[in-house]
């Protein structure tokens, strides 16, 4: 996802309504989300659908790797031989 550009990616919700249509426009165009603010606070975020899928994807896989290292961290992890000698079984099975 491409870093939001704070001069052109933050608007009102006001302006929103009023330019639904070309706010859309611009997210898909420029793959950047749109943040949308109330009474000067940031409300709700715009994003391009497949932009947001792939941010989800690359979230999943961070998750992963912080379970990963938690659980290598709390000893339950397998040593390269051990986890070889697995696959091989595995493998022959």
């Amino acid at each position: 996802m491409q870093r939001i550009n704070p001069s052109k990616d933050i608007k009102a919700l006001s302006d929103f309504r009023a330019g639904v249509s070309s706010y859309i426009k611009q997210v898909n165009d420029t793959k950047r989300p749109l943040i949308i603010t109330q009474h000067g606070k940031g409300v709700a975020v715009l994003s391009d659908v497949h932009e947001f899928e792939a941010m989800q994807s690359r979230l999943e896989l961070l998750e992963d790797i912080y379970k990963a290292e938690a659980q290598i961290n709390e000893g339950r992890g397998y040593s390269h031989e051990e986890a070889k000698a697995i696959a091989i079984k595995g493998i022959s099975s």
